[in-house]
């Protein structure tokens, strides 16, 4: 442990001479993809970072590949087809703000100028059910995980694409926010994002070899046979601050949209692959 420790340190000091070179967020992207390039110069094509953990550990892979002939998120997915169908009581229903069959995942998230705010995919779905005068969803599991794994399903084979608007200096103080969030050590363990998913990736902490962040945003909400069930992004995020012992934020509030915008711009170009299962 020690050892991983001072790795991480010394990445980190690293890392900081290199960022004081950098100029903006796209510097920022080319330098995160060239780090796990390095680190795992095996994952070929890059795209295929988008499997999380599996596309470093092959033997892992073939485990989750049979998992997937039969995949657990397809009861979600059929869930969450019910859902997004549903007519509200004013006769309309979640058609009406997401098209016919929600295949909206690459627009999220989304600098929202008129705002001044980064607007995520389950934030939209529940403003589109609050708009028609319905109760909105928790942000965590049940039916918001369903109905984002449907959305996200109909949605496969776009690409994140997110975009930090040069006319808004809003917008990058949100990126900015996010960025510092995933290198900020926080929690009684003092660990930052970075320490775990950038320095220590590929590693293991007790049985669980740490994935890369690199592809992070690609594959939600999941199913994760620790939890048996699904979860979203921003549970995941809960998840991670209460391993460190840290105290979590709230799903969906600034702090984890923001750490959402960060990580989604680091993965440009890599393709939208949810819903998933994971450990």
């Amino acid at each position: 442990m020690k050892k991983i420790i001072r790795n991480v340190a010394f990445g980190l000091v690293g890392l900081s001479v290199s960022a004081a070179s950098v100029a903006g967020p796209e510097e920022d992207r080319q330098a995160f993809r060239k780090f796990y390039e390095n680190r795992f110069p095996q994952v070929q094509p890059i795209g295929d970072f988008q499997n999380g953990v599996y596309s470093i550990l092959p033997q892992a892979r073939e485990q989750w590949e049979a998992i997937e002939e039969f995949p657990p998120y397809e009861l979600a997915i059929e869930e969450g087809e019910k859902i997004f169908n549903k007519t509200f009581a004013n006769g309309k229903s979640l058609k009406d703000c997401f098209g016919e069959d929600g295949a909206v995942r690459e627009q999220y998230p989304h600098w929202n100028k008129e705002r001044g705010m980064v607007m995520t995919m389950e934030l939209a779905i529940n403003e589109c059910l609050e708009a028609n005068g319905e109760k909105p969803l928790k942000y965590k599991k049940g039916a918001m995980a369903a109905v984002s794994a449907y959305m996200s399903y109909n949605s496969r084979g776009q690409s994140i694409n997110v975009e930090i608007p040069s006319d808004d200096p809003r917008a990058l103080a949100a990126y900015e926010d996010g960025k510092e969030h995933f290198y900020t050590k926080r929690g009684q363990l003092n660990f930052a994002c970075a320490d775990c998913h950038m320095h220590t990736s590929g590693m293991n902490y007790r049985s669980e070899t740490v994935s890369p962040a690199f592809g992070h945003a690609t594959n939600w909400p999941v199913y994760r046979a620790k939890w048996q069930e699904m979860g979203t992004l921003h549970r995941r995020f809960a998840g991670c601050h209460n391993n460190i012992r840290a105290n979590p934020f709230k799903a969906q509030g600034e702090e984890y949209r923001n750490l959402e915008y960060f990580i989604s711009y680091m993965s440009n170009g890599l393709e939208f692959n949810g819903p998933a299962a994971r450990k």
